[in-house]
């Protein structure tokens, strides 16, 4: 597995550690809430851009997308 690769999964699981404290639910509620709502779709398409930004505000925009894509968390 090469280095970028292993970058990206370790970010995706950080920030679903992340986007679990924020909303006060477990870190597997949190995967399976941002892989229904397309919330890690969202992260891989963009995380060129997102990783470049804090954690509080990926978390920020994870929400609202999921929102947008039907998800009901706030």
């Amino acid at each position: 597995m090469s280095k970028s690769t292993l970058d990206r999964i370790n970010y995706i699981v950080a920030l679903i550690t992340e986007f679990a404290t924020a909303h006060g639910i477990s870190s597997q509620q949190a995967y399976k809430y941002l892989q229904e709502f397309k919330g890690i779709d969202f992260v891989e398409k963009y995380y060129d851009v997102e990783h470049t930004f804090s954690f509080e505000n990926t978390v920020e925009d994870l929400t609202a997308y999921c929102q947008r894509m039907g998800g009901k968390l706030v």
